[in-house]
């Protein structure tokens, strides 16, 4: 599962990123780095951002950038 399908108020840990060149290397400099437990706060209401919280920060990204990110163990 990936984190752009997460409803608001469920959370899951990083297993992998993916992407390629300056996109991942981005997404790993802002913290979502494999075993990382993030949680889904909100959701923009046409769908795009996403504010997801992270290692005591809040996080915002992209629909497209968040289906880069593959999680495991969503609860």
């Amino acid at each position: 599962m990936t984190l752009d399908n997460i409803k608001p108020g469920n959370s899951g840990i990083i297993s992998s990123v993916k992407g390629e060149g300056m996109l991942r290397r981005r997404l790993l400099d802002m913290g979502l780095t494999p075993n990382t437990h993030v949680e889904v706060r909100k959701v923009a209401p046409m769908g795009d951002p996403i504010e997801i919280f992270l290692r005591s920060y809040v996080l915002t990204i992209r629909r497209e950038e968040a289906s880069k990110i593959e999680l495991k163990g969503v609860l």
